[in-house]
């Protein structure tokens, strides 16, 4: 049996390469390639360039690819959205998620280098990251379509991917076998300072935290307590317990956000692997929860 494991390993790291480190220099590279496509609203010819882009990555790390494909009714009319998901496959029936949306916000020349960019990369890396690592539980990545609002945010103007596929996993069983779900947002801020979302399942929060402090991080993980509303919330409500890890304390008084100002310049490679090394660290610690 040992012999047979060895070969197994050795055929995966022949096909896919060995499992590292999470990367945060090869993150920030992924990001500027999400942004040189432009603004990338759903539905634009720029977000169906990265979907290809990304697909073509799933495969090559030896992922599985699925699609959350759906029409979502929006101020503009009817707009197509497509969630991707890779999916690494473990032996227990149970998934752990890690997610953050890929479309940019609806404004003239926005290219979210940090508001949508720094997810899409963030989550490319992880691809890396995965193939080739032994694991109990699957792991999934999910890039979300339709996180920003059209017009002002609101319940139904918002959220459309997360609330699409949350409301689908709840209905066909899968969101049962999904024992956390770990939401990444705006996470490359060369000044990381992240949120203590008190909206979030509180012990992942806290089992992040935990990680954090020990990996020498406490200064990005602060615990100054706040609530947002992002993509961990539908699938709170679906019963998952997930988190939001989220610094939004984006340039002076928030003054980055959602606008030019969001750009690559302002992001840091250090950020995306503080970020990385946490969260690669959690999954395993995850993966013995019963």
């Amino acid at each position: 049996m040992r012999s047979s494991a060895i070969t197994v390993l050795a055929v995966c790291a022949a096909l896919w390469g060995a499992p590292h480190d999470f990367s945060g220099q090869r993150a920030l590279e992924y990001t500027r390639k999400a942004v040189s496509f432009g603004p990338r609203p759903p539905g634009s010819p720029a977000l169906k360039r990265l979907q290809a882009f990304i697909s073509a990555e799933i495969r090559s790390h030896g992922a599985t690819l699925t699609t959350d494909d759906f029409t979502a009714t929006t101020p503009k009319g009817n707009i197509a959205m497509h969630t991707l998901i890779a999916r690494f496959p473990g032996k227990s029936g149970k998934a752990i998620a890690i997610t953050g949306h890929y479309d940019t916000k609806l404004l003239p020349g926005f290219v979210g280098a940090n508001d949508g960019g720094s997810s899409t990369g963030f989550l490319l890396e992880m691809l890396n990251a995965l193939q080739g690592a032994p694991r109990q539980d699957d792991v999934w990545l999910v890039w979300l379509d339709g996180e920003e609002a059209f017009g002002e945010w609101t319940d139904t103007d918002s959220l459309y991917g997360s609330r699409h596929l949350a409301e689908k996993w709840l209905k066909d069983g899968t969101a049962a076998k999904v024992k956390a779900l770990i939401n990444v947002d705006m996470i490359g801020d060369k000044n990381l300072d992240l949120l203590y979302d008190m909206s979030s399942a509180s012990g992942l929060r806290d089992l992040i935290w935990q990680n954090a402090d020990r990996l020498g991080f406490s200064a990005n993980f602060p615990r100054a307590p706040g609530s947002i509303s992002d993509d961990h919330q539908p699938f709170l409500r679906a019963g998952i317990k997930a988190v939001d890890i989220i610094d939004f304390d984006y340039g002076p008084d928030n003054s980055w956000w959602h606008n030019e100002k969001d750009s690559m310049d302002k992001l840091s490679a250090n950020s995306f692997r503080i970020v990385g090394a946490v969260i690669q660290n959690v999954i395993p610690q995850v993966e013995a929860w019963r």
